[in-house]
Formats: structure tokens, C-alpha cells, sequence
């Protein structure tokens, strides 16, 4: 089983090895980068790379690593028992099967994506540590204990909002998706915008990346963000041309695909103000 760039997701090469690195050990994969660098799309492009189904658990602030085993719905069952009901006999059936439950239990080899693990509880990955590694768990309720039929690619995605737990790295293989460079932009633009004109790329890319070293910026501007910009270009038909800047301004053509805060967008402006001052 071995990962490489598909149809419509450029992996660099160091992105390739870790994945692959990641299923020859076993290991989950633990990918952090910038949003919108593609970590969420590399599960879904494993998947499609290795034919094989996805299990996504999408993470909240809420999320509880229970949730991912399963959950055992008490109410219901005691709203069954005060109405009579027959199934209320056996506990099994107030047992609601989580993401890991339904990725152990498939009659084949799956990726499972644990998405934003950061957001959660600063516990949550500690909680998930026996599981994740053992590829098994136990059923109170009921005395079972699931075991994973196949062990699955698990891949885990964190914004680098919180520091994850040592005993919890340990245990996984690390990768960080650092923010492609030109022609890696260019590789991925052309899956997304094949026959694009090379002039309106080069101009476009050129104040992207300009943009993206700006000093000060709260939010800089993701691979995501620079794929919707060429969108609207493409849409209003501009040419190489309309995308260049008249003296004095610093804000792109439908800077809104690209800035996507009040304070970003006051930094340009005052950048503006300032070198029209000193002209």
C-alpha cells in the first residue's frame, strides 16, 4: 500500500513518506500545517490513493473520546421500560456505536480521519491512548470487547491550537505540512484550473505570495483561499492586466477571497496611506 499524488491532490514528496511511513509502522498519523493547507482532503485523498472507505470523526469543542467508542442511551431505554417495551431486555440495543467502533468493525482495511483533535478537551488524546494503540476497547455495559478486525490507516489533523500530550505524540508519526512554495502552487492550481493562461497565474501567484509576507497579518492567506481567488478571477474574466494594482494600492482585486478580517484589511489600507505619504 503505498501513497502518492492523485488526480486532483498534490503531495509533495515528504508528505508521500510520511504517509506511507505512517502504514509500514502502523502508527496513527499525525499531520498539523496551517488551515487550509489540505490536511482534512490528504485522509480523503488516502482513501481514494488506496481504495479504501473513510470513517471521518469531525471533532468540536464538545466532543468527548467516549463518543468515538460509543455511547449508552439510558433515557431511552428507561422511557422503554416505563412503556413496556420488549427490547428494553437487552442493554445492547441502547448502545450507539462511535467512529473507532464503526472503523474496528469493518469487514476491511479503512482510513480513519480524526479531524481537529486539537478543538477538544486538553484529555481528549490522553483518553483515546489504549484505544489507538491496542486497536481494541471494552464494553461495559455489555462485557464485549470489540476488537479491530483490520487495524485502520488513522489519520489525525491538528491546527496547533493546543499542545497535544507527550505520551500521546509517542505514539504517532508527525508530519507538518509546511505552506508549498511557487512551483508546488502551480502544480496544484493546474489540477484544480488545468490550461489556466501562465500570465494570469504568474500575476496571480506573484501577489499572493507578496501578500503572504506582509508583516502583521492576523490571518495569512491558505492554499484554500488563493483556489477560491483564481475562481473569481476566471468568473469575471479578468486578464493579467486588470489584476495588477494602480500606484498607491496595496489591496488585490477581490481582496475578499483572500483577507478574511477587519484587521488584515486595515493593515493594507494603512500600508497604503503610508507609502502614497512618502511618495
Amino acid at each position: 500500500m503505498q501513497f502518492s499524488s492523485t488526480e486532483t491532490y498534490v503531495a509533495p514528496p515528504d508528505l508521500a513518506m510520511a504517509v506511507n511511513a505512517a502504514i509500514t509502522l502502523e502508527r496513527p498519523l499525525l499531520v498539523k500545517g496551517e488551515p487550509g493547507t489540505g490536511k482534512t482532503e490528504l485522509a480523503r485523498q488516502v482513501a481514494a490513493s488506496l481504495d479504501l472507505p473513510i470513517v471521518e470523526w469531525n471533532v468540536k469543542s464538545t466532543t468527548r473520546a467516549q463518543q468515538g467508542l460509543y455511547e449508552y442511551d439510558a433515557v431511552s431505554r428507561l422511557r422503554d421500560s416505563q412503556l413496556g417495551e420488549a427490547r428494553v431486555h437487552d442493554i445492547a440495543n441502547y448502545i450507539r456505536k462511535g467512529k473507532l467502533w464503526q472503523a474496528f468493525e469493518a469487514p476491511g482495511k479503512v482510513v480513519l480521519l480524526i479531524d481537529e483533535i486539537d478543538k477538544a478537551d486538553i484529555e481528549f488524546p490522553n483518553d483515546l491512548l489504549q484505544e489507538l494503540d491496542r486497536m481494541e476497547f471494552h464494553v461495559y455495559e455489555t462485557g464485549e470487547m470489540v476488537q479491530a478486525r483490520h487495524r485502520p490507516v488513522v489519520i489525525i489533523t491538528s491546527n496547533n491550537e493546543k499542545e497535544l500530550p507527550d505520551a500521546f505524540l509517542r505514539r504517532c508519526f508527525f508530519h507538518y505540512i509546511r505552506f508549498p512554495d511557487a512551483e508546488t502552487l502551480k502544480r496544484i492550481v493546474e489540477v484544480h484550473y488545468p490550461g489556466l493562461k501562465h500570465r494570469i497565474l504568474d500575476e496571480a501567484l506573484s501577489q499572493f505570495l507578496e501578500l503572504r509576507e506582509v508583516q502583521g497579518l492576523k490571518k495569512k492567506p491558505s492554499t484554500s483561499e488563493l483556489l477560491d481567488w483564481l475562481k473569481l478571477i476566471l468568473a469575471e474574466d479578468l486578464s493579467p492586466e486588470d489584476l495588477k494594482r494602480p500606484a498607491g494600492e496595496m489591496l488585490p482585486k477581490l481582496h475578499g477571497a483572500l483577507l478574511k478580517n477587519e484587521q488584515d484589511v486595515a493593515l493594507f489600507e494603512r500600508l497604503a496611506f503610508m507609502a502614497r505619504r512618502q511618495r
